[in-house]
């Protein structure tokens, strides 16, 4: 089985030495996003509902890019900076989650964050790509 690199430029380049997201067989492993707007290159907002959404979409067009959506996410990994603000990604994070068997998830407080981000998520997501191409 090889790596293959996923990426996009609908989600953040990678600013370092990784890559978006690497698809080994039918999972697909995504980097950490945080809240930065692709097209500027800016963090979207320092609310942290504007930032998860924006961290969430940068996710799902990622996993778009590898023919896959939230629903094929089973992990998911986030990293807040203030405890008190997850309430208010649970909120956001249960709209795009909203369906079906939700994935496993880890939610740590972490002391800081790139480019001073409220949030950073990351996911595993699997899909049979048998079903339907010849990838």
């Amino acid at each position: 089985m090889k790596k293959i690199e996923i990426k996009t430029n609908k989600a953040p380049k990678a600013v370092g030495p990784y890559s978006q997201g690497v698809r080994m067989g039918n999972f697909i492993y995504l980097s950490g996003q945080i809240g930065v707007d692709p097209n500027t290159g800016e963090l979207q907002s320092k609310s942290i509902k504007k930032e998860t959404e924006q961290v969430l979409n940068n996710i799902r067009a990622v996993l778009k890019e590898s023919k896959a959506d939230l629903e094929d996410v089973v992990r998911v990994d986030i990293f807040i900076t203030d405890m008190k603000n997850y309430a208010e990604v649970n909120e956001i994070y249960g709209k795009y989650f909203s369906e079906g068997v939700r994935p496993a998830r880890l939610t740590v407080e972490v002391s800081k964050l790139p480019k001073d981000a409220n949030i950073e998520i990351s996911c595993i997501a699997y899909i049979d790509y048998d079903k339907f191409c010849d990838c």
